[in-house]
């Protein structure tokens, strides 16, 4: 096929039926073409494969703290701490890493996600659990090609800037993924706790990935912080989109300037910091994803970690219209933020808008056909 080398074919595999008990709209939905742009490796671990790792390392995490992981309660803490055990006691083979990616694909392309952008934090992984950078990716890369294989979906890894460490490290990382080039990783991000590493700390990281002909991205306004981390993240690293960027609503010149220049924010609906900081009864009233949209601000909704989330892809296309009052039309919009969003070569987005299109009125029809006058 023409595009970007390795790209599957985004017809993919023929979409499964729904379950039987779907609405009409579920069966929408659940159908859909999709994309994820916004997704962390760690964040995709099964129930089954972390106590399963747990079991092989003999890890010191009780039952207990592996049932609260999974537990998601109605004001949530956040997924950090399991991310860190991953890496601290349990991924310690790129075999590991192979399991990981290749059932996150399977378990994405359940729900008829073609493409999928995902994040994986290098310096953690070597600093903790002891693995280079070109082991893991190499293995990532097979994951990436057995899942293209088996599930038709096309992979694609973002090393990601470990904010928590320092500007050193960053550059590091940088100069990892640069010393080891590979079409599955069209660019870097930066993830963490905000609080602890401002944006302003990776300037130079991220002009070393720009200047080598990498994308970029970055988390940015996630946890009610100022909406001056989402204007340096777009002004001083040149990101090519955003990754949450919520707190933009509280700065009305900076949210224009961005819906001028069509930069696209990879929203999470399940966001954990908007469950427990706004009251449940104002919660999808309040949320920034619904200011977001009055603002005309373009939005792609994403899983961030969807199985301690307990989302899919599917139930984040759900929660937009159902939660933040976006209409079937804006969905079909959604759909286009994404693709102009993906780091994708012209000739593969130009192709994909018009399938991806076809497909999302074709099945617009057969679920929701209007009512009889």
């Amino acid at each position: 096929m023409t595009g970007m080398t390795g790209m599957t074919d985004p017809a993919g595999p023929a979409t499964p039926p729904p379950p039987a008990d779907s609405s009409a709209l579920d069966g929408f939905l659940h159908a859909l073409p999709k994309m994820e742009l916004h997704c962390h490796l760690l964040g995709t671990v099964r129930r089954s494969t972390f106590e399963a790792l747990a079991r092989r390392e003999n890890a010191p995490i009780p039952a207990a703290d592996i049932e609260a992981f999974y537990t998601r309660g109605e004001k949530p803490v956040g997924v950090l701490r399991v991310l860190r055990a991953l890496d601290a006691w349990l991924l310690k083979t790129p075999d590991d890493f192979h399991r990981l990616t290749y059932e996150y694909l399977e378990d994405a392309a359940r729900h008829q996600v073609l493409y999928a952008e995902f994040f994986w934090n290098p310096t953690g992984t070597a600093r903790v659990s002891g693995l280079a950078y070109p082991a893991v990716l190499a293995a990532v890369r097979r994951a990436i090609a057995d899942a293209a294989q088996d599930f038709g979906i096309t992979g694609r890894l973002v090393p990601a800037i470990d904010r928590e460490a320092d500007a050193a490290a960053a550059l590091e990382m940088v100069q990892w993924v640069l010393q080891h080039r590979a079409d599955e990783v069209p660019g870097i991000g930066i993830d963490y706790r905000e609080e602890l590493g401002p944006p302003e700390r990776f300037v130079q990281a991220y002009a070393a990935a720009r200047a080598a002909g990498l994308k970029a991205t970055a988390h940015a306004g996630e946890f009610g912080l100022p909406a001056a981390n989402v204007r340096t993240a777009i002004e001083q690293l040149q990101v090519d989109r955003i990754d949450h960027g919520y707190t933009i609503v509280d700065d009305p010149a900076l949210a224009r300037q961005a819906r001028e220049a069509g930069l696209v924010f990879t929203v999470v609906p399940t966001n954990s910091y908007y469950l427990r900081t706004l009251a449940p009864q104002r919660w999808a009233l309040d949320h920034p994803i619904r200011q977001m949209r009055a603002l005309g601000l373009r939005v792609h909704p994403n899983t961030d970690d969807p199985t301690l989330h307990h989302v899919t892809p599917t139930g984040a296309w759900r929660m937009m219209l159902r939660d933040f009052g976006y209409s079937i039309d804006d969905l079909r919009h959604c759909l286009l933020n994404g693709l102009d969003a993906a780091w994708i070569d012209e000739g593969t987005r130009r192709r994909w808008r018009t399938e991806f299109c076809e497909r999302f009125d074709a099945l617009r029809q057969q679920w929701l056909p209007p009512a009889p006058a």
